[in-house]
């Protein structure tokens, strides 16, 4: 008998065979950096290279972004369309598991919408991702903020191959954001997907692990009760150590536990789980868990929206033990290259779904990357801006989610300057959003005269481009 070829680890990637520990990317939104490169606008219809035809979103979109990793700590501007490219960290990391059938991986995201597996509200996790690794349980994890991306570890096992479609065939409609739908066939290439997330920013990180690792980012997604099925190929190929299996097999059910789950790992990042039913702000408790840190927050800020918040102030909506949050402030805009970048949620093409913390302290230089937004309730009671009643287990604070904590001088600066701009108050009537609301969806910003021409030339044949692309896309994928 043959033997078998034991496949490396796969890596976070900072390019093409560019191994690092770690890689972080931020995706602009259509307001800042709209298109490609320069603004140039995308070739619709062109292949995407995980399945797919790149889309004509009438909302917006960017695929800008800047990146840095643990070689190269400092932000730069990224080249080509995230997620579209075998060059980009992004792309890059993600097809060595896509591409090279035999990695085991588990996939979660609580916004598949459908397909494969339905979307979930409260209290499933809010937190979405990927985890994959080899034989020997080695690897990485992905936090993505993308919904619907990743949906498919595997091109064998594609959003459209025989397995998923069995996974869903019974289903006649889902129910997204309220509305019911049809469920569709969908893809696996940021900017080819059905949903249009990239209009808004979005983060990315990835972070080596150890078997160690896999283990303990495991037990973490449990606690934060992370939407998955283990049992559909295109979000799971389960293999390796039989602990990493057994810890995988649990994944996808409510978690019952009230005690944030924490561990070091090689690396030296810190990971912090929130368990749903632990039900507190969440970017307060990241605070209190880090011994009253202050923090400067950027995420989907919308209704119902939690303010800023002063050092020494108990949320009344809080659990024992937690210890005393220090500054959490809310950041409303950021900037690079002198472009100014639109931080709120629910903004149209200006919008931020990104969930990133900053220290506020320069002699603990710390981001950290999370799953969860700044929505909820300090405490229970009226909502002045929505008139609602809210909980202590509305919206956010009744989620679990996972948060990396990384200790990097040069990360720290670059997102520190990347994020320094106006910043919430404590309250709506000093809180100031002149000039910020709102982008409107549907407006794009200009691309350059010359893509601007292009795509205006021959806009019927882009159609017709981008239909016979999408069916042969369809037999392919």
């Amino acid at each position: 008998m043959a033997k078998t070829t034991k496949l490396p680890p796969p890596s976070p990637l900072a390019g093409p065979n560019e191994p690092v520990d770690w890689m972080f990317a931020y995706k602009f939104n259509d307001a800042s950096f709209p298109g490609w490169d320069n603004g140039v606008l995308p070739p619709y219809g062109a292949p995407g290279i995980f399945g797919g035809t790149v889309d004509d979103y009438p909302e917006g979109l960017s695929q800008q972004y800047v990146f840095a990793s643990s070689k190269n700590p400092t932000l730069v501007k990224g080249k080509g369309p995230i997620g579209n490219t075998l060059t980009d960290p992004l792309g890059a990391t993600f097809a060595q598991v896509y591409h090279q059938p035999g990695y085991f991986y588990i996939l979660w995201n609580d916004q598949f919408y459908g397909n494969p597996i339905d979307t979930k509200a409260a209290p499933a996790g809010h937190s979405k991702g990927m985890a994959a690794w080899n034989a020997d349980g080695e690897g990485f994890v992905l936090q993505v903020s993308t919904p619907s991306w990743p949906a498919s570890g595997c091109h064998t096992f594609s959003r459209n191959s025989a397995a998923t479609i069995k996974a869903v065939k019974n289903k006649k409609s889902v129910t997204v954001n309220g509305k019911t739908k049809p469920v569709e066939l969908d893809y696996n290439t940021l900017g080819c997907i059905d949903d249009d997330d990239v209009e808004v920013a979005q983060h990315f990180f990835c972070l080596k692990l150890t078997k160690d690792d896999l283990v303990n980012v495991l037990k973490g997604l449990a606690n934060a009760s992370v939407v998955t099925d283990p049992t559909i190929p295109a979000l799971c190929n389960n293999g390796g150590p039989a602990d990493v299996k057994a810890l995988v097999n649990k994944l996808g059910k409510e978690s019952t536990s009230t005690e944030i789950f924490t561990a070091e790992l090689s690396t030296g990042v810190q990971l912090i789980a929130k368990p749903s039913k632990m039900a507190v702000p969440p970017w307060q408790m990241i605070s209190a868990r880090l011994n009253g840190l202050s923090l400067r927050v950027v995420s989907w800020w919308a209704a119902p929206k939690i303010y800023s918040t002063k050092a020494g102030e108990t949320p009344p909506c809080w659990a024992p033990d937690l210890g005393t949050p220090g500054d959490v402030d809310i950041a409303l805009t950021g900037s690079w290259a002198g472009v100014t970048i639109d931080l709120l949620g629910d903004n149209g093409r200006g919008s931020n779904h990104a969930k990133i913390g900053i220290s506020k302290d320069p002699k603990k230089p710390i981001s950290i990357f999370g799953d969860e937004n700044q929505q909820g309730a300090i405490s229970s009671g009226l909502d002045k801006d929505t008139g609602k009643t809210e909980k202590c287990t509305s919206s956010q604070n009744g989620r679990g989610g996972t948060f990396y904590v990384l200790n990097n001088a040069g990360l720290f600066k670059s997102l520190t300057k990347l994020f320094n701009g106006r910043t919430a108050g404590t309250d709506a009537a000093s809180t100031d959003l002149s000039g910020i609301e709102k982008t409107k969806s549907g407006s794009k910003a200009k691309a350059t005269p010359a893509a601007a021409a292009k795509k205006t030339a021959k806009p019927a044949a882009k159609k017709v481009v981008k239909k016979a692309a999408k069916k042969a896309a369809k037999k392919k994928s």
